[in-house]
């Protein structure tokens, strides 16, 4: 009996020091649609890729028969069978012919999204509205995290209008305060927020980038594009919160380079996109991981002590 308690745990205080951060990625996958679900070399990379993440927003799929994106969570399943793959997508999202959508893939037996909607139209039918897409909001229960609950703000502004739509977010970011009642807010995706898209004088006027109470994790300085001739900072992650801020793994926010991971050529990393995803880790929750480590162990000596006495009899 004593080796049986000393053997489970070891064996849970072994998965209590390995427990891993929850990691959230925002990746614009460059014109996702039924021609890259094809592709099998595209849809192993893209796969590798998210399944290092808990949590990803993808932007700018474009497939209006709708097939993509199951085929994408159907195969990553099958790649990682730790976890259960689901996703959460928006409409069609844009003013013209162009169609784009926002989807979060996310693994439910780990996250819940327990709420979701678009940043609400102009009554006017759109005629003076900022965004080119709205931005898709979701309500986020995170139980392994030290951070409990926060809201993930998915955007992809338009490149002729980056400024207006960046400046535009602080008014979503009050708009969500008032409706939910928090202000752990996390906005992510593909901002254009760099290079020519964004002047000096553009940057003072942007509200979210003035208020100190947000927190640009991807800097200025750092390269969200595949081409090695372009450095830009296209794609960021900013923050809202104390409780969220301090619930960030220090140093975990940045791009992540596919190309030299993976070993891939220029044009082969282009293949999958031309930007690379940016994320950031939030620390886990050691308590939630000891009580269930604990329930794992109170299980294991259940189990052993029936088996004690089917033997006996």
């Amino acid at each position: 009996m004593r080796c049986w308690v000393l053997t489970l745990f070891y064996l849970a205080l072994c998965l209590w020091s390995t427990t891993l951060p929850f990691k959230i990625c925002g990746f614009n996958v460059q014109a996702f649609g039924e021609a890259k679900a094809s592709n099998t070399r595209v849809m192993e990379i893209l796969i590798k890729i998210l399944a290092r993440c808990d949590l990803s927003l993808i932007q700018e799929v474009r497939d209006s028969k709708g097939v993509a994106i199951p085929s994408l969570v159907r195969s990553l399943n099958r790649f990682d069978k730790s976890y259960s793959y689901s996703y959460l997508e928006s409409k069609r999202l844009g003013k013209k012919s162009y169609k784009e959508q926002y989807v979060y893939i996310y693994r439910k037996n780990v996250v819940q999204l327990k709420d979701h909607y678009l940043y609400p139209e102009p009554e006017d039918g759109g005629a003076n509205d900022t965004f080119s897409r709205h931005p898709f909001i979701v309500r986020v229960h995170s139980p392994a995290t030290l951070v409990k609950d926060f809201v993930l703000v998915g955007h992809h502004t338009c490149p002729k209008h980056a400024m207006k739509e960046i400046d535009e977010l602080y008014g979503v970011f009050q708009e969500i305060s008032k409706k939910w009642k928090t202000q752990n807010v996390m906005f992510l995706g593909d901002l254009n927020a760099g290079c020519t898209y964004i002047t000096v004088k553009g940057w003072r006027s942007i509200r979210l980038r003035n208020d100190p109470k947000f927190n640009w994790l991807i800097g200025d300085d750092a390269d969200t594009t595949v081409r090695e001739k372009s450095h830009c900072a296209y794609d960021r992650i900013i923050i809202h919160g104390k409780v969220l801020n301090s619930g960030i793994v220090p140093g975990s926010a940045k791009p992540f380079n596919f190309k030299t991971e993976f070993r891939l050529s220029e044009e082969e990393a282009l293949e999958v996109s031309d930007h690379y995803p940016v994320e950031v880790d939030l620390k886990p929750s050691h308590r939630y991981f000891l009580r269930n480590d604990v329930t794992f162990l109170s299980i294991g000596l259940k189990k052993r002590d029936k088996g004690v006495e089917r033997w006996r009899r």
